[in-house]
């Protein structure tokens, strides 16, 4: 393996510690690279959130976007197995890009999408990060992150 491989796996955090629509970005694009049996888990998890037609439509987003960065990109995109519970650079800046783009901030979706693909196809990854993570925005409107049981500055008693 490559030195630049092993900069794009090495972990630079946990998967808990994401926002759920970072988080849903890593899993989803690591079952996607799974193969036929986690792209069929994505397509159900997508049906059961969304609905069929929906969920049909979200799968497709995922296929694209993925397969942009597989065909166009720089670089492989290294990623961490299905039950890891690190996350790599590559995944790290695959979820900032999602994040970012369901934000509404799309300069820097387009300035992260551009260091993982061509220049050229930047912007169509842009806007498929942007169906991405509105569409994992959705599935994750009512989620509440567990709570570690530390106090935050603006609870704690002086």
């Amino acid at each position: 393996m490559s030195r630049q491989s092993m900069r794009g796996g090495a972990a630079v955090g946990r998967l808990a510690d994401l926002e759920p629509v970072e988080a849903g970005a890593v899993m989803y694009l690591r079952m996607w690279s799974d193969g036929e049996g986690g792209r069929t888990d994505a397509a159900s998890d997508f049906n059961i959130a969304l609905g069929s037609e929906a969920g049909r439509v979200a799968m497709l987003t995922l296929d694209r976007l993925c397969s942009l960065c597989a065909t166009y990109g720089r670089r492989p995109l290294i990623r961490h197995g299905l039950g890891c519970a690190c996350l790599g650079a590559d995944e790290n800046c695959f979820a900032q890009m999602i994040a970012a783009a369901s934000e509404g901030a799309r300069e820097d979706a387009m300035m992260i999408a551009s260091l993982i693909v061509r220049p050229d196809f930047a912007p169509a990854l842009a806007s498929l990060s942007e169906e991405l993570g509105l569409t994992l925005r959705r599935m994750t409107a009512g989620f509440k992150m567990p709570t570690t049981g530390h106090q935050t500055p603006s609870t704690v008693l002086h």
